[in-house]
């Protein structure tokens, strides 16, 4: 029921609060939430994107997978990405599940999944060659972690040597801590002084990342295995025989991992651990359930950032209720003012919640976007008693407010007309939820905000450069724009004023950052396109971008020259599967903007943009050409077939044009046909495109 304005705000919301979570669990081992919230806001999202793709932000929260590796680790790079999973919460979401699986294979038959307990701790890569342990990684933000071998060397759930196993075989799995060790441990911690931890899983995360082996061998840590990345040979033909395998190996897997015939089965036994869930031992949040059978893994294949062929069924929120101390403004990359709650702590299912998202001014009044009460009409004013509810591992949600225990004099709280940051007019346009600075880049909070994602870990990722330094840089007048973070070295590598005089600073770490700046001067195209931080373009949407243009200048031409709405470079954006007309009017606008494209052009004299590379197979029949799939298939799902297409190197576009070399038309093809036709673009039917490819 939301407008565009609406769901715009929405999902500026969402991604604020999102990241907040993420950096706080994944970076911090500090949680500031629960489990519940983090799921609805991350749930709500997606759902916001599927109703509204054109709205998808440059940094949506569902093109992320954990978060960046914390100081003072090495890194590795993972060879085959460890990914999040997509979240189921009732009955009908799991059944879903089954039916999407069915529909994009196109199978009517027995389908088998296995179902294991979801542990909450903190995912783990062990890298063995030849039998033995070479490295241990983090998953931090899916491609790269934090290298912790000598940590991982003292767990006794992860056997050192390996006998019988492929040459190269990656295990996954958990860490986690038990009840009873946590329990001791805090005790340990109490007479000692020293840190106290709010649950098992921050304890096992807090343990596996220290900088000091001597202290993670002292932490009872436990592993569970239930997966693998890289291997040199396949470990089994299914799931249950690959856990199987991994148990022969030596490790430790669940023994409430069984085999489900269906939807049916997998809730009977998600109920089943429920039922057992306090008496395990140990944390968990929910149930895993993955198809069986490999073969058919690999044909589901992934998403950004989650596989089609698993999903993870989590339990229900939990609830808490404390006084609101406080209602502080923040001021994003786009100007929105979010309000968040300051809370008294509370423990709500094992995570102390400190802080809260109030979403925006009518939520705080007691309102809907449209005027319509919420909360019975309830306001919320700073010295209430709230309820909190638990959802997710990101700032939660006040769901409620005890008037009963209102106190006399309590003021209704007053949305800012003024920016706090910048003292420039807010403005709320009609049908916008979100009231926003005008003050632009003039603002420090959305300058700040747009470098530090410049700098961010899917865009430029520049090692020591930080929100902490890019801030500090930003107000001491260092840095303004993306292209002055090139010249630092130039500005103050040597003179009076130099980086390595600053506090905090010295000869060698300053060396090291202009060192990691210039490394990164070398940058792919769609990271590029990403990191200009241009509204509606997310991670996903810049690798389509980069995809059809290959090349910077090709990119730039097209831009500078397209009109909006109308012409052959307007046509041409469009026919990117997956770019809209909100997505594409605002990249055509951010590169006319005279001072947007001054700020673009200055940083571009300082790199070198890479081209995008093709991988297609040597012999594809398709590679490098523009294919549209239309109509209704019947031997592969249009998913599945525009899959294919784009591993064999082609270029899958979501309309006809004069750039298109091949239509692929089922039945019901309709206008593009007919387009095709006009155009005269060679067209084939289900059959000529398995034929094409070699498929039978």
């Amino acid at each position: 029921m939301l407008s565009d304005a609406e769901a715009e705000a929405e999902l500026a919301r969402l991604a604020a609060l999102l990241l907040a979570a993420n950096t706080a669990y994944h970076t911090k081992d500090a949680p500031e939430i629960t489990d519940a919230e983090y799921d609805a806001a991350k749930r709500r999202n997606f759902a916001l994107e599927a109703r509204f793709p054109h709205l998808k932000r440059a940094d949506s929260p569902s093109e992320v997978v954990g978060a960046g590796v914390a100081e003072g680790f090495t890194k590795i790079a993972h060879e085959v990405r460890m990914l999040s999973l997509e979240n189921a919460f009732e009955d009908k979401d799991v059944e879903e599940f089954e039916d999407r699986v069915r529909k994009y294979l196109g199978h009517s038959g027995p389908l088998a999944f296995t179902a294991e307990p979801k542990i909450d701790g903190l995912s783990l890569s062990l890298r063995y060659e030849n039998g033995r342990l070479i490295h241990a990684a983090t998953r931090g933000d899916g491609e790269t972690g934090e290298n912790v071998t000598e940590n991982a060397q003292t767990i006794g759930d992860i056997p050192q040597v390996l006998t019988d196993a492929p040459v190269v075989l990656e295990v996954r799995g958990e860490v986690y801590m038990s009840h009873v060790d946590f329990k001791a441990l805090n005790a340990r911690q109490k007479e000692l002084g020293g840190k106290i931890f709010a649950n098992p899983r921050n304890a096992a995360a807090g343990s596996l990342r220290q900088l000091d082996a001597s202290i993670t061998s002292s932490r009872p840590l436990r592993f569970f295995a239930y997966a693998w990345g890289a291997v040199s040979e396949p470990l089994a033909e299914t799931q249950i025989s690959a856990i199987n395998r991994l148990k022969k190996l030596g490790f430790a897997v669940n023994p409430l991992t069984i085999l489900c015939n269906g939807a049916a089965e997998m809730l009977t036994h998600y109920n089943t651990i429920e039922a057992k869930r306090s008496s395990l031992g140990y944390d968990i949040d929910g149930v895993v359930y993955k198809v069986n059978d490999l073969s058919l893994q690999r044909r589901l294949g992934f998403r950004s950032t989650t596989p089609r062929w698993a999903i993870a069924h989590k339990f229900p929120a939990e609830l808490a209720w404390t006084r609101l101390l406080a209602i502080d403004i923040q001021v994003g990359r786009t100007g929105a003012l979010s309000p968040v709650a300051r809370l008294e702590p509370v423990t709500v299912g094992g995570v102390v919640v400190s802080n809260a998202t109030l979403h925006n001014e009518d939520y705080i009044a007691g309102r809907d976007s449209k005027g319509n009460a919420i909360r019975d009409g309830k306001d919320i004013r700073v010295g209430d008693w709230v309820q909190v509810y638990r959802a997710g591992d990101v700032i939660p949600k006040i769901a409620d407010v005890d008037l009963s225990r209102r106190s006399d004099g309590l003021q209704r709280y007053e949305f800012p007309v003024i920016c706090p940051e910048c003292g420039s007019p807010t403005l709320r346009e009609e049908g916008d939820a979100v009231r926003r600075c005008s003050g632009g880049l003039i603002c420090p909070a959305q300058a700040v905000e747009r470098l530090r994602h410049f700098v961010g870990r899917g865009t430029f990722d520049i090692e020591g450069l930080g929100a902490k330094q890019i801030e500090a840089f930003y107000r001491d007048g260092w840095v303004q724009t993306p292209a002055e973070i090139f010249s630092l070295r130039a500005r103050f590598g040597t003179g009076l004023q130099q980086l390595k005089n600053r506090e905090g600073w010295g000869e060698k770490s300053a060396e090291n950052l202009f060192d990691a700046i210039d490394e990164k001067r070398k940058i792919s195209l769609n990271r590029l396109i990403f990191a200009l931080g241009i509204r509606h373009v997310g991670e996903s949407s810049a690798s389509l971008l980069a995809n059809h243009y290959a090349t910077w200048p090709q990119f730039e031409t097209a831009m500078t020259h397209a009109t909006i709405g109308a012409g052959a470079a307007w046509d041409e954006l469009l026919a990117i599967d997956g770019v809209g007309a909100v997505l594409a009017a605002s990249v055509i606008a951010t590169f006319q903007n005279e001072r947007e494209r001054a700020a673009i052009d200055a940083l571009i004299a300082e790199l070198e943009v890479q081209p995008v590379v093709t991988r297609a197979p040597v012999n594809s029949p398709v590679a490098g050409k523009t294919v549209v799939f239309t109509g209704t298939f019947e031997k592969m799902t249009r998913a599945e077939a525009k899959a294919t297409a784009e591993s064999l190197g082609a270029k899958v576009a979501g309309s006809v044009s004069a750039k298109t070399d091949l239509l692929v038309a089922g039945p019901g093809a309709g206008s593009k046909a007919k387009a095709a036709a006009a155009l005269g673009v060679e067209t084939i039917d289900e059959d000529g495109w398995l034929a094409l490819i070699g498929s039978t």
